[in-house]
């Protein structure tokens, strides 16, 4: 039953954050919420010792720490600055959640590309039999991050420390 947890909960509550993202431009709070309280939930079972289960709700206080400065300034929505933070409790300090951020900040950039190149040529776009939302093509419209959180947690995870736990060390 852990097994499935750690391979179900985190995937899944990504998913539903970047398609909610996606098609509304919100994010949940409960998606939050529960990213973090399953941690919490699942993180003594998967072997980790208090500890480190403290590390790990660290990092994801620092990087909402940081979210915030950025929410502040404006230049990150607040769904998205808590979506980051609970999904970083999941990677723990370390170089886990380097990765994560860094593959959030590729993602992301790529993701900015393709909306602008959706807004600049939005009436081929809009011709054209694809089903891209609305708001895609409004420039007052902020970018769907959470796609790119999303998509960064799921390349990502399987790296983890709690899917190593499952798996065992690679090698």
């Amino acid at each position: 039953m852990l097994d499935a947890a750690i391979f179900v909960v985190f995937p899944l509550l990504m998913a539903v954050a970047a398609f909610s993202d996606m098609f509304s431009m919100t994010i949940p709070n409960r998606v939050s919420i529960l990213l973090f309280v399953a941690f919490l939930a699942i993180a003594p079972f998967a072997g980790l010792a208090p500890v480190e289960i403290g590390w790990h709700v660290a990092a994801g206080a620092a990087v909402l720490v940081v979210c915030f400065g950025l929410f502040a300034l404006n230049v990150m929505g607040g769904g998205d600055a808590k979506l980051l933070a609970a999904s970083a409790v999941w990677f723990g300090f370390g170089i886990d959640l380097l990765g994560y951020l860094a593959t959030v900040g590729i993602y992301g950039g790529l993701l900015t590309l393709v909306v602008l190149v959706l807004r600049a040529n939005q009436q081929v776009f809009m011709a054209l039999p694809l089903p891209i939302p609305l708001h895609f093509f409004n420039s007052k419209k902020g970018v769907p991050y959470a796609i790119a959180i999303g998509l960064a947690a799921l390349t990502c995870y399987p790296d983890s420390v709690l899917m190593r736990a499952v798996l065992g060390p690679a090698g």
